[in-house]
């Protein structure tokens, strides 16, 4: 039996403008990314017919990656629309409903649980799986969005391969920022730690560690006033000490590791999260502290935020809930 049910909401007093549109589903995947189309790719094989919304950057955040070298499958490498490309077709053959639309609403009090698109179609889900991901927080820089993926990246584990015996640079003073400059000290020539202020925030292990190693420099109150190249990419970046004085660095990566945030703000305070923002679940599992609703990718993960992790929180979410409706059962 189809567990697509359409619908017109008749309630009194309600004119054209105020009717919703509501949709039941039995399984409803929000978010495209690696972690939301597996999800897809592994509910569809399992007959939950999914429906699935792309939210506001179709295919994720590797949309914006030029080339994927680390993902299993394609030896070669890969450009991440090309990756997601691919994806989506295998999510489609098996039958998922992908759909152009943003969440704008939720309410997980009780199943079904009701979740708003666009602020005007009301879609009622059996069981939901977020994937929504996390934004990377970046400076603002008109030109460090010019050079996004041509030397400027938000993920040295990413992209720092291509950069092999290169100088580079990363701003941020916080753990993330020293793990991002100790990964690349491994692989680049130099490595410039740009810090706004005078002293690192990362704990103090981290800042032992960059403290400590030789290739890593670090420029205390310096902040990035613009980003150079040329047509083939980055070139240096041009920093503004807190005194006044401009200084030119001859760099061809320059990595923000100011911090992410999850994409987390609408189900927020149903779900637990932590303090930044992402959603907490059961270790071992995609379930959250909601019965029926499921969390994967980096909406998520805190800590590896990569393309393959996602992937495969994406397939335990599917496999969770599967065994969720088994056990509960689903209206039809």
């Amino acid at each position: 039996m189809s567990f697509f049910k359409k619908m017109e909401s008749n309630e009194k007093g309600s004119d054209n403008k105020s009717q919703e549109s509501v949709e039941r589903v039995r399984c409803l995947i929000l978010g495209s990314g690696p972690a939301g189309l597996t999800a897809a790719i592994y509910a569809a094989r399992a007959n939950l017919s999914p429906v699935l919304y792309e939210g506001l950057e179709p295919g994720g955040q590797l949309t914006t990656t030029t080339d994927v070298e680390n993902f299993p499958g394609y030896p070669e490498g890969i450009t991440g629309p090309e990756m997601m490309e691919d994806l989506k077709k295998q999510a489609l053959r098996f039958g998922t409903d992908i759909r152009f639309g943003l969440a704008t609403k939720t309410d997980l009090s009780v199943r079904p649980f009701k979740v708003t698109i666009d602020e005007k179609t009301v879609i009622e889900a059996e069981t939901l799986i977020i994937s929504t991901g996390a934004t990377a927080k970046y400076l603002g820089m008109p030109s460090e969005e010019k050079y996004k993926g041509q030397g400027v990246s938000a993920c040295a584990t990413c992209d720092g391969f291509f950069y092999r015996g290169q100088d580079v640079a990363v701003v941020g003073g916080g753990d993330t920022a020293a793990e991002e400059a100790l990964y690349l000290s491994g692989l680049c020539r130099k490595v410039y730690l740009i810090v706004r202020k005078d002293y690192l925030r990362a704990s103090k292990v981290m800042q032992d560690r960059v403290a400590g190693t030789a290739n890593i420099t670090l420029l205390f109150g310096h902040v990035t006033k613009e980003i150079v190249g040329d047509d083939k990419g980055v070139t240096g970046a041009l920093l503004t000490k807190l005194t006044g004085e401009d200084v030119k660095i001859d760099i061809t990566g320059f990595f923000v590791a100011i911090g992410h945030k999850p994409n987390s703000d609408i189900f927020q305070p149903a779900l637990h999260t932590d303090e930044v923002g992402y959603i907490k679940t059961i270790p071992g599992t995609s379930k959250t502290n909601i019965p029926g609703v499921f969390a994967c990718g980096d909406v998520q993960d805190p800590h590896y935020r990569q393309a393959i992790t996602a992937a495969g929180s994406g397939c335990m979410a599917a496999i969770d809930t599967e065994r969720f409706l088994g056990e509960v059962g689903a209206h039809s």
